[in-house]
């Protein structure tokens, strides 16, 4: 998930448990600060589970390293779950034990509200695995069509033109215009933003400008500066150093 999406989910955690464990004795400021001590193993262990155990075991069928691994971590998180009740009962309890609530003494309802979020989180996590998955299906998808199709069509003088992918060098940015460079010697100008183009082209054409879009396959050489295509020089800006230098 993305930074801003993960601090929502765990601000929301927070106010769920809070509310859950304040409603017996609607003691919910309590209920905050004990959620908050418990906050740091409920995190640790929902990572640990969903970035470790089913990337690494569960999803490559090692599932009785997997099986194994649960034990463990379920051990281990009733021990630190063990250790935020007694933290509870010195800093927010004053050594009182009538002044915990009973929800958070039971170690066991903590575990079942630990376990509840962790299978929350990679509900979560499934979900965005699977959109991210929908949308590359659909971008490969796009890409296939471009390519299968070979041409771009564009309007200039008056009619429409069509020109081979293979033979387009690189297009020039000429503000409202663009200006499309062929092997054979042809340059044609369209009215067409660069930006559009570049979405209707396939990903063997490639952005080094603001101004300019190269087709990648007529590359002779290049540096961090400038491409190379024949014998014609163009500028990499700054912006776009470092897919140039990635994707080349």
């Amino acid at each position: 998930m993305k930074p801003l999406l993960q601090i929502l989910f765990w601000v929301l955690v927070v106010a769920l448990l809070t509310l859950v464990f304040g409603y017996t004795d609607h003691n919910y400021l309590y209920s905050f600060y004990f959620v908050s001590l418990l906050l740091p193993v409920i995190v640790g262990t929902s990572s640990f589970y969903n970035l470790v155990l089913i990337p690494r075991y569960l999803l490559k069928k090692r599932y009785l390293k997997f099986a194994l691994y649960c034990i463990y971590t379920l051990i281990i998180s009733m021990y630190l779950e063990m250790l935020v009740i007694f933290l509870a009962f010195i800093l927010l309890a004053n050594y009182q034990y009538e002044n915990m609530t009973p929800v958070t003494t039971n170690i066991f309802v903590l575990l079942l509200a630990l376990y509840a979020v962790v299978f929350l989180n990679a509900f979560v996590l499934l979900v965005k695995k699977y959109l991210t998955g929908q949308e590359h299906l659909r971008e490969l998808a796009s890409e296939k069509e471009k390519l299968t199709r070979g041409y771009l069509l564009v309007r200039a003088d008056r009619k429409t033109v069509r020109i081979l992918y293979e033979d387009i060098e690189y297009i020039e940015s000429l503000a409202d215009y663009v200006k499309i460079v062929t092997s054979q010697g042809r340059n044609i100008i369209s009215r067409e933003k660069i930006s559009r183009l570049q979405k209707r082209l396939p990903a063997a054409f490639l952005r080094i400008h603001r101004s300019y879009l190269v087709n990648r396959d007529k590359i002779t050489s290049f540096s961090r500066e400038e491409v190379s295509l024949g014998e014609v020089t163009l500028p990499v800006s700054r912006t776009y150093r470092q897919d140039v230098s990635r994707l080349i």
